[in-house]
């Protein structure tokens, strides 16, 4: 019996060209035999299929792999939705960099056919978990599969705020903000802070500071099973704000207590057996090529 029979699909609904491989990409399915379920949204931007369809958020109850044909964003969208369900992602890329689709699609029929016959590569990711509480209730929560960001909002003002992990107080911070990044969001609004690359495979989290008031203030690299507490100082005259991924936004008061750790549930992500993370790196980062 085939590992992957009930494929999920997830498209990017705006993009005609994400279209075009969705329709391709269902005909090849079809002709393989396997059961395909679309995504709700995703099916009502297509003319024509036969298929099953699903919400996102239950897309994982009968799926043994999902497809994202988009960009990375809508990738996380899908791992924050699907991760619960341990079910695999495989993604198709369709957006800008792909660092996580990294199928192209001009290899979408050959690749797809590889994954689908047994090869590939899988790769387990963490994600975060993040909640909001005011007066001792819980306002508001998200996950991230790339980063929880703590930021000033609509007005570009300094914020203060206080971070303590794992219980112990780290400091009190002037500064446009704090990113706090898994490995797979390394690479991207935490490198573009100044934090490092991480490996996709390291057990860590780092902690990259926005323009912070005091030069010595440095990107901080702890282990994965960290706990994070931000509390918001009583002395800001704005509300920051907290995203997860850049998607999901609340509005945080004075006095609010930001609490982030890791999820309980990982998501695995597949790629073909070329896949190379060094080699992504090379290409997206426009890193130097060595001459042969």
């Amino acid at each position: 019996m085939q590992e992957f029979q009930n494929i999920g699909l997830i498209g990017r609904t705006e993009s005609e060209s994400t279209t075009a491989s969705l329709e391709r990409l269902i005909a090849f399915l079809e002709l393989g035999g396997y059961t395909i379920v679309l995504e709700a949204n995703t099916a009502r931007a297509l003319s024509y299929h036969n298929a099953k369809t699903s919400s996102k958020d239950r897309l994982g109850e009968s799926c043994d792999l999902v497809i994202v044909v988009g960009g990375d964003g809508s990738l996380l969208a899908a791992a924050r939705a699907l991760a619960k369900y341990s079910v695999p992602l495989l993604g198709v890329n369709r957006g800008r960099l792909g660092f996580l689709t990294d199928i192209t699609p001009d290899q979408l029929e050959s690749k797809v056919g590889d994954v689908l016959s047994g090869k590939y590569l899988a790769e387990s990711r963490f994600l975060l978990d993040m909640s909001i509480t005011r007066n001792g209730k819980i306002e508001g929560g998200g996950s991230a599969l790339n980063d929880v960001v703590l930021h000033p909002g609509e007005y570009i003002r300094m914020i203060e705020f206080e971070l303590y992990i794992d219980g112990q107080f780290v400091y009190k911070q002037r500064s446009d903000g704090l990113i706090i990044s898994t490995p797979t969001g390394s690479t991207a609004y935490a490198l573009s802070g100044g934090g490092p690359i991480m490996h996709p495979k390291l057990d860590a989290i780092v902690l990259v500071p926005l323009n912070p008031h005091t030069l010595s203030s440095r990107p901080i690299v702890v282990e994965g099973s960290s706990e994070f507490m931000l509390v918001v100082s009583e002395k800001n005259t704005t509300n920051p704000h907290v995203t997860c991924d850049g998607a999901h936004q609340f509005v945080t008061s004075p006095g609010d207590i930001i609490r982030i750790h890791k999820k309980p549930h990982r998501l695995t992500l597949i790629h073909p057996l070329d896949h190379n993370f060094y080699e992504t790196c090379r290409t997206k980062l426009n890193w130097q090529i060595k001459k042969s």
